[in-house]
């Protein structure tokens, strides 16, 4: 009995075992989800030891978690200053959480991106070659090895300038520099916005050599790693670009192009911001505040001393964020593009979007409009709370919540004011912005049904 029971036992578990792969198949963004939850639990209860901080004692529960999700999420936003409350052991917990979430992103998304597309321009054999809904061995494989050597050569190239300079410029010991130049250089291109020093990098406003390589750290880190794969092999030769890397490359050069002038103008003659620095000052200092709405958190200027257009152009900025499959947030570079595009259409009453030769489905289309209708309901709601709650204006109370929801990290100065319900919201706010357009985005396409039937057409009176 026990022999013939055996194999239908095992039949039984490995059946089981089948469904239970198929349905995390069926439903990835589950996975993602439950893994960054793992993540930031495991970050808040190395936070949460003595150890962890310089006084001895063991942080608030809020704020261990509150830091926790900021790493894992690459948000930057702090209650307490990084560089004086947390101990070196804190600072290295943070610096890994940073890289777990960044390096998490980057991969999960490319992956969750070769899942649902049945179609994947690419000429860089990352798979998804076929019509086909499956990730083969060879593709996570590839997606992991790509990643993991793209940020590699990146956090190295710019941890080696920024050392230089920290040691050479300012007269840091060459171990203190090196420390300084990697925690900067994997939270810049990581998109987390931590920082050891109090004033993030107020304090080299107009140094290039440490403002630019953080610039260009965080602008190849927002680009997403399907475009940068692709940039690697086709860099010269733009005509063969998948349409995702266009629009990508040609949304983030005029969006930053477009945040440089506008704020650059706006704060030109700002005794509080760019005033008080020469030509070459101000522009630089434009250029790197610019950089940093696409969702880094380092400021080389007083957020606080922003006019309101400066702190409207960054709210636009912010929610909007960089692009797919990389350490940026925001609803990304390519849905803002694509719904640019829907209304252009609309506009001169063509019957289907057309974007560099290449016709838009309408599926994809609906994906994007879902993803920012819920983006933009979620920061409302968020705002309206915490309007409630504390006593801070609009524009100061938006900014947080768009920071928060994008991964920014960018704040006003009222974070660490905001009391324990505000630090709540915000946590919510950080993890849902951090995953909820990629897992959205994933599971409407993942959902696609095929109707049979259509019900009577009726049009409805619009405007």
């Amino acid at each position: 009995m026990v022999v013939r029971w055996l194999p239908a036992f095992r039949s039984g578990r490995a059946r089981r075992l089948r469904l239970r792969l198929w349905d995390v198949v069926r439903h990835p963004a589950r996975l993602v989800v439950l893994g960054f939850a793992v993540a930031v639990l495991a970050g808040s209860a190395l936070l949460l030891l003595p150890v962890a901080t310089e006084s001895g004692r063991s942080a608030p529960m809020v704020t261990a978690v509150f830091t926790a999700t900021s790493a894992v999420c690459v948000t930057g936003l702090v209650v307490v200053d990084t560089g004086t409350y947390w101990s070196g052991f804190g600072e290295a917990v943070i610096l890994g959480l940073i890289q777990i979430g960044g390096f998490g992103i980057m991969t999960l998304a490319s992956l969750l991106g070769l899942l649902v597309a049945r179609r994947l321009r690419m000429r860089m054999q990352l798979g998804a070659q076929a019509e086909t809904k499956a990730i083969g061995i060879g593709e996570v494989r590839r997606v992991v090895l790509g990643v993991l050597r793209v940020s590699l050569i990146v956090e190295v190239l710019v941890a080696a300038v920024l050392t230089w300079r920290f040691a050479d410029g300012y007269g840091e010991p060459w171990g203190r520099a090196a420390y300084l130049g990697v925690f900067h250089s994997v939270s810049a291109f990581n998109n987390a916005g931590f920082g050891l020093f109090s004033d993030s990098l107020m304090r080299f406003v107009a140094d290039p050599f440490v403002c630019l390589p953080i610039d260009a750290a965080v602008i190849i880190g927002g680009l997403g790693f399907p475009v940068l794969f692709e940039l690697r092999r086709e860099l010269r030769t733009p005509r063969s670009w998948s349409l995702h890397t266009k629009i990508t490359v040609g949304t983030t050069a005029g969006l930053l192009a477009a945040g440089w002038v506008a704020i650059s103008v706006a704060e030109w003659s700002n005794p509080g911001t760019l005033g008080a620095l020469g030509p070459g000052g101000k522009l630089l200092a434009g250029f790197t505040t610019a950089v940093m709405p696409r969702t880094a958190g380092f400021n080389s200027l007083d957020v606080a001393q922003f006019t309101d257009v400066t702190l409207l152009v960054h709210d636009v900025l912010m929610f909007i964020g960089g692009g797919s499959a990389g350490t940026a947030g925001g609803i990304k570079v390519t849905t803002f593009a694509l719904l640019a595009l829907v209304v252009l259409a609309e506009i001169r009453g063509n019957p289907s979007v057309h974007a560099l030769g290449r016709r838009l489905p309408a599926d994809v289309q609906r994906q994007a409009l879902t993803v920012a209708l819920l983006s933009m309901t979620t920061v409302t709601a968020s705002t309206v709370a915490l309007l409630a709650m504390t006593p801070f204006r609009l524009d100061q109370v938006l900014f947080e919540a768009v920071s928060a929801f994008a991964t920014v990290g960018l704040t006003t100065g009222i974070t660490a004011q905001l009391g324990t319900s505000g630090h709540v919201i915000l946590i919510v706010l950080m993890f849902v912005g951090r995953l909820g357009p990629i897992t959205a985005a994933a599971a409407l396409a993942l959902r696609e049904r095929t109707r049979r039937y259509e019900r009577p057409e009726e049009r409805l009176i619009v405007g």
